[in-house]
């Protein structure tokens, strides 16, 4: 039975229609693996970009648009909207919150990988900048969404003093190579890429790093933890509102099995 209409990304119709886990539009005939809700807002100053770039048009069916006027209300209307696999596309990495949330209630246990530059490990007394665009993991992890020792912090390279204390006192996992530390045993995984853990060459994103990961290498490391997970859901953050970034963020998807 039909449960949630979405806008088709081919023939821009609205009966993309949601089957469990599958999407497909019935005006054109196409199958997707995932819906897609966008997350235009970013908690701080001057991420303007970001929420821009959560409109690029990648080719998932559409099931909502977020836009709350809180981090709390879009946190509850993410979880409350979510489809039955769902694609966030933010806006900030605030936009992951209320997507773990909501696949965490209907599991026991879930594992999340944390592909960023940064630690997003702050707290409103830890951050140099206030943007709570630099907490979202903290919270996820605070709220017993998710359990520091089911996450995995890949990419990370600009870390402050007090995230690198609660790394290690928490027990977060970093690095690619400690993924299955994180996930092993777990069947359900969420996977977040902020795009700043990128290489600026390969996507851009608003707060670019240097010496990010390649596309190439991200796309073999999703494609593992495909093969080996249940991925139930993933989002992408963090971006430059550049058309070139559809195609790499397409492939990663692909890799997800999304």
């Amino acid at each position: 039975m039909s449960r949630l209409r979405a806008k088709c990304p081919d023939c821009r119709t609205q009966t993309a229609v949601a089957l469990g886990p599958e999407y497909e539009c019935h005006v054109c005939g196409r199958t997707f693996a995932a819906g897609m809700v966008r997350v235009p807002r970013a908690w701080g100053d001057g991420g303007e970009a970001m929420v821009e770039s959560a409109r690029l048009p990648l080719p998932y069916p559409e099931t909502a648009v977020v836009e709350e006027d809180s981090l709390g209300e879009q946190s509850l209307a993410l979880a409350h909207d979510l489809p039955a696999r769902p694609l966030i596309l933010g806006g900030c990495c605030c936009s992951h919150i209320g997507a773990v949330e909501g696949l965490s209630a209907g599991h026991d246990r879930i594992g999340l990988l944390w592909f960023d530059a940064h630690g997003d490990l702050n707290t409103p007394e830890s951050s140099p900048s206030g943007n709570q665009w630099g907490m979202p993991l903290r919270m996820l992890i605070d709220s017993g969404a998710v359990a520091a020792g089911d996450v995995a912090l890949i990419g990370a390279r600009n870390l402050d003093p007090p995230e690198e204390d609660f790394i290690a006192a928490s027990g977060i996992h970093q690095g690619a190579g400690a993924i299955e530390d994180a996930v092993g045993g777990l069947d359900c995984v969420y996977v977040a890429l902020d795009c700043d853990v990128f290489d600026p060459a390969d996507i851009g994103s608003f707060m670019p790093e240097p010496g990010g990961l390649r596309v190439a290498e991200v796309e073999r490391i999703l494609g593992g933890v495909a093969a080996a997970h249940t991925v139930i859901g993933a989002g992408i953050s963090g971006l430059a509102p550049e058309e070139r970034n559809i195609e790499p963020l397409t492939r990663l998807c692909a890799a997800l099995g999304l």
